[in-house]
């Protein structure tokens, strides 16, 4: 199949590769609480912008840095650090900011179908072509003369088309299952706030309440409802520790309720050299880094897994549910997140201490199990969507060399 390069058809047949404002023309002290969203790498998850932590500006500023704007059909590339990744953006994100850190590509779509360039760079070969052309050695780094080098099949846009038919198909599928696990998880919210925030627990009728606690209930700092442990990231030297199976997770990938597997894996060697494996139904929660800014990053885990220095791992003690210890946590996101303190380096940080006076609510064991019955299976169902989500990706990855080589036809 003969190809030409990135670059080559963007300047042949119109298209645009440009990066995202410098630090000189977007300050930190110009982002706002509400406006247009200025999409940054950490954004960039699953093919998307992942509007819960984008930063915004405002309308004004947005308009000074009109040619930056992304639209339909625009990709999203981080310029430095995780280049595996990019976003298509489609008609919900348009007007979103193309932000410091990030290469927007417009493609030519008489020429080349920006949905077709978005797998296309998915492909490993894609990948591994970026990776050996980026500089740098401990982060790589892309610019626009190197993502303009990329080969690019020659094939017709009527073929480049069928591929993207067959490919959306299972895009599809995969967003229709997050969706529902995201119904999920609001399930789980409202009934915890239905039972422990209005008090509206079953029998509640008969239970007598004393300063907002139900008789036989409890109300203890969080020291008292967990062992908190801390984690580390191992020897990045010694890349026979990064070749194992076991999730290490890291604040970045701390992006799920439901925390299954991450980018990064690490042998029992390593969490013995440097990091601390703790059990499933652990909550973990992103204590340090810039995050803390803006959101309260925390999940369950739902295998065993290892984690670095940046979060802290919450065991629930005996007497207490862990799935009512993080559905009380998860209740309490922005409070305990307004609790934070300034680190080093402008970062935040939540202190042990300060996490440790969390109040929680602890009902009697009999409540503690009805809750658990009711919640549980939610917790399963959306394990299950996201095993189904797994398979699907996994057959879709399959298909993208296969379609894109010609050895399948379409």
């Amino acid at each position: 199949m003969t190809s030409s390069t990135l670059g080559a058809i963007v300047a042949e047949h119109g298209g645009l590769i440009q990066t995202g404002p410098f630090g000189s023309q977007l300050h930190q002290h110009e982002y706002t609480e509400e406006g247009v969203p200025v999409v940054m790498p950490k954004d960039i998850r699953n093919g998307r912008v992942d509007e819960v932590s984008v930063a915004r500006i405002s309308e004004r500023k947005a308009n000074e840095l009109s040619r930056h704007l992304l639209k339909q059909g625009s990709v999203v590339f981080p310029r430095r650090g995780e280049i595996s990744k990019c976003a298509y953006i489609d008609e919900t994100q348009t007007g979103f900011l193309c932000g410091t850190g990030c290469i927007k590509i417009e493609p030519p779509e008489d020429r080349l179908r920006a949905k077709f360039l978005f797998y296309y760079l998915g492909i490993r070969e894609s990948i591994k072509w970026l990776e050996r052309n980026a500089v740098g050695t401990t982060m790589l780094n892309l610019n626009t003369k190197i993502l303009g080098g990329l080969p690019v099949p020659s094939v017709s846009v009527q073929h480049q088309d069928a591929i993207v038919e067959i490919l959306s198909a299972y895009d599809g599928l995969i967003e229709n299952n997050r969706r529902r696990i995201q119904l999920f998880e609001e399930s789980a919210r409202l009934l915890y706030k239905e039972w422990f925030m209005y008090l509206r627990f079953p029998g509640h009728e008969h239970v007598k309440v004393i300063d907002g606690v139900p008789e036989g209930w409890e109300r203890r700092p969080l020291r008292a409802c967990a062992t908190f442990l801390s984690g580390g990231t191992p020897s990045k030297k010694r890349s026979e520790f990064w070749e194992g199976d076991i999730p290490w997770v890291s604040s970045g990938a701390l992006t799920q309720m439901r925390i299954h597997r991450t980018s990064l894996n690490i042998t029992a060697e390593a969490v013995a050299a440097g990091s601390r494996l703790v059990p499933q139904d652990t909550v973990l929660m992103v204590v340090r880094g810039m995050s803390l800014a803006k959101e309260l990053r925390m999940g369950m885990t739902a295998r065993s897994v290892a984690f670095n220095q940046d979060i802290k791992a919450l065991l629930a003690v005996p007497d207490v549910d862990p799935l009512l210890l993080f559905q009380s946590l998860d209740n309490q996101r922005e409070s305990i997140r307004e609790r934070t303190g300034d680190a080093s380096h402008g970062t935040k940080k939540l202190d042990t201490p300060v996490l440790s006076e969390v109040p929680i609510l602890v009902p009697t064991d009999t409540v503690q199990a009805l809750f658990r019955a009711h919640v549980a299976p939610l917790h399963m169902q959306w394990d299950t969507l996201d095993q189904e989500n797994q398979l699907l990706s996994r057959a879709r990855d399959l298909l993208l060399p296969r379609l894109m080589n010609g050895e399948l036809a379409v």
